[in-house]
């Protein structure tokens, strides 16, 4: 049964809290204010608490240091009256899970705690090898604390020092690379090279060239010997990205390698020993294309004998933030200003894109709000077009037709044109998406009608 703080001077909210949270089966223990609560915590611990935010003599964001700092794997959410970016981003970096304003919905909250509760599952189960990366939030190069990326860093704990073959599945974008360096990273093999190739990015007779090599002579242009990648990573790990797109007699070859560790170069006649670990990664799913016959079963098998499967963006919202944050330090020049916080709204409409681009798409968000933004804060305003609620673009595209005034065509063309690169904030790609026209006839009709972009935009 896990065991809940709840702090608040409000008797009335801290009464329902116990009551709602009793309900859900939960042990529950309450405190009016930061210092009792904080004696209870000396004596015992908790695996939850929920703290109001303004209190007498010791706000949240202070409790939720002290409560840290006396037991990191306790889950922290903060109730809020008025929530914004700046409180947000502070009660994150200090740790909390989540916050929520105080007029939430009580299936919010009830989610929010199991949600917490579970992630504290996989922090105690996995506390040593978090505190080896030095903090939760961080593994390697991936960025993530949520339930979802804990379990992804939990899994390559496991696997990562056995000589298992690993099959990495996720959407194009959620970081399948980054996951395999981290496995052989966290390997025995970790001094050993790491070699990457993708077998969807070339022809066949090339792939076959650079996995397996090839002697002299063997074909038109084989001056000398080549090696191939296998021979190279000897000791290592070869990553085989997109290996759906392997074609069918790799196929048979990269078998014999998983089955019987043995090669042999193209044109060649002796079989080269090889000890090489193989981690594999595809967006597609693998099973499907086994039942349709474009890919072996038993190589199948062969790679996957560990699956690993990364979640998409989409299903790790809480971790959208601290990425943005990374890749905007990163992508930084020493000229600009440091973006360090995000507006409330900007926030909402971050969490609640879909991310059909995954990680890959939000790195690339990040350069373009570095390119257009002169402040310290992301605001929504700041956002692309494919940000903004539809009901927001549809009411624009409305707007462009309800106007009572009579006009000539081309006047209300030009109008129409003007409006809608204002919108946009004069993007022409999305400005041409919402009139229905094609970019080139966007700036064709832009020098009709002499409209001439801001000179920093043109």
């Amino acid at each position: 049964m896990a065991k809940i703080l709840v702090v608040d001077d409000d008797q009335g909210m801290r009464e329902f809290l116990e009551i709602m949270m009793t309900r859900e089966g939960y042990r529950v223990v309450t405190a009016s204010d930061a210092g009792k609560a904080l004696a209870r915590c000396r004596k015992e611990t908790f695996d939850l608490v929920i703290t109001d935010l303004k209190m007498p003599k010791m706000d949240g964001i202070a409790f939720l240091k002290e409560v840290k700092q006396l037991s990191p794997e306790t889950m922290v959410i903060l109730i809020t009256a008025y929530a914004s970016g700046g409180t947000a981003v502070n009660a994150m970096k200090e740790g909390a899970y989540d916050y929520i304003e105080k007029d939430f919905a009580i299936e919010d909250l009830k989610r929010i705690v199991r949600d917490a509760l579970a992630k504290k599952g996989v922090n105690r189960d996995d506390a040593l090898f978090l505190k080896e990366g030095g903090e939760a939030v961080r593994f390697g190069n991936m960025i993530g604390s949520s339930p979802e990326m804990l379990k992804v860093y939990a899994t390559i704990k496991k696997v990562a020092d056995t000589p298992a073959n690993v099959l990495i599945l996720g959407e194009s974008g959620t970081g399948k690379e980054l996951v395999a360096r981290s496995i052989h990273e966290n390997s025995s093999r970790r001094k050993m090279p790491f070699l990457v190739i993708n077998c969807g990015g070339i022809s066949e007779n090339l792939l076959e060239s650079e996995l397996f090599g090839y002697i002299k002579g063997a074909f038109t242009g084989a001056y000398t010997d080549k090696g191939g990648l296998f021979k190279a990573a000897r000791g290592g790990t070869i990553f085989l990205d997109e290996i759906a797109e392997l074609p069918p007699p790799l196929q048979v070859k990269l078998l014999r390698v998983v089955q019987e560790k043995t090669f042999r170069r193209i044109g060649g006649a002796k079989d080269i020993q090889v000890d090489v670990r193989i981690i594999s990664a595809t967006h597609q799913n693998l099973a499907d294309n086994v039942k349709t016959g474009t890919f072996r079963e038993d190589l199948y098998y062969r790679l996957s004998v560990f699956p690993v499967t990364i979640p998409p963006l989409r299903e790790r919202r809480e971790d959208i933030i601290d990425l943005l944050q990374y890749f905007l330090e990163n992508y930084r020049r020493e000229d600009q200003p440091v973006i360090h916080d995000f507006s409330h709204s900007a926030i909402e409409l971050l969490k609640g894109y879909n991310w059909p681009g995954n990680i890959r798409e939000l790195q690339n968000i990040s350069r373009r709000l570095l390119l257009t933004i002169e402040n310290e804060v992301v605001k929504a305003d700041d956002l692309p077009m494919e940000f903004r609620p539809k009901t927001e673009l549809a009411e624009h595209r409305t707007s462009l037709v309800t106007d009572d005034r009579l006009a000539p065509l081309t006047e209300i063309e030009r109008d129409a044109i003007m409006r809608t690169l204002n919108y946009t904030h004069h993007q022409i790609v999305a400005a041409a998406k919402i009139l229905g026209i094609g970019r080139s006839t966007l700036y064709r009709k832009m020098a009709t009608y002499g409209i001439h972009l801001p000179d920093s935009e043109a």
